[in-house]
């Protein structure tokens, strides 16, 4: 294959082909499997949190327990509707991608772009709730209501893994902007060319399924 096939600009419903890879069924497979690797580290990342979250709970289980309830339930499981539904939402973008219909990609990604924006407005009116009655992490916790040894490490953790988690959603949306964009200017998102947004909602479903722990841990448990 001449170079200038490689390189060729990707025109709408062809892939780019790099001229490192011999085939786009190759390097389909690469960008594949480089994804799931990339996303297995960010498993790994949170799995250290939820074995902080493990031990500690095992060390004070009432004061977790208690902590526990001071959490906005109907805020958390409002939430966990709203990312889930965005997870489906990203995955018709992906179907819709197969088929060539970038005007309902875009319109996909953007239902779940606004979904992930109720999820941070939410979080953020918790976050606000929380810093109004003292239940901050470590040293800084001062809420009176629950005075337990183990209570402000419990907080200490729901910071650390919500707000790491706040983190990803934002990235998360970063991407999918930018794809919503592609999909509305270029239009060049066909049967053979959809591995970006397949990439990207497999993204997003890692955000998903990562709070689909967070939420039955810290607010049921």
């Amino acid at each position: 294959m001449s170079s200038s096939a490689h390189s060729a600009a990707a025109s709408p419903g062809v892939p780019r082909l790099a001229q490192h890879f011999a085939s786009i069924e190759v390097q389909n497979h690469a960008a594949r499997l480089g994804m799931w690797l990339f996303l297995s580290t960010e498993i790994l990342l949170f799995a250290g949190l939820f074995v902080c979250y493990g031990c500690y709970r095992y060390l004070f289980p009432e004061a977790f327990a208690a902590a526990s309830r001071h959490l906005d339930l109907t805020m958390g499981t409002v939430n966990t509707v709203v990312l889930i539904t965005s997870s489906l939402t990203a995955a018709l973008a992906v179907h819709y991608a197969k088929e060539g219909k970038n005007g309902v990609v875009a319109l996909m990604f953007a239902l779940t772009i606004g979904m992930a924006c109720i999820f941070l407005v939410i979080k953020g009116f918790e976050y606000s709730h929380k810093f109004a009655e003292g239940a901050l992490p470590g040293p800084y916790y001062r809420m009176e209501a629950v005075q337990l040894p183990g209570v402000p490490l419990y907080f200490t953790i729901y910071f650390l893994a919500t707000g790491l988690h706040a983190f990803h959603v934002v990235v998360g949306m970063s991407v999918l902007v930018w794809l919503m964009f592609k999909a509305m200017r270029e239009k060049n998102f066909g049967p053979n060319n959809y591995v970006a947004v397949e990439l990207g909602s497999m993204y997003w479903h890692l955000v998903d399924l990562v709070w689909i722990f967070l939420f039955p841990l810290l607010y049921l448990i």
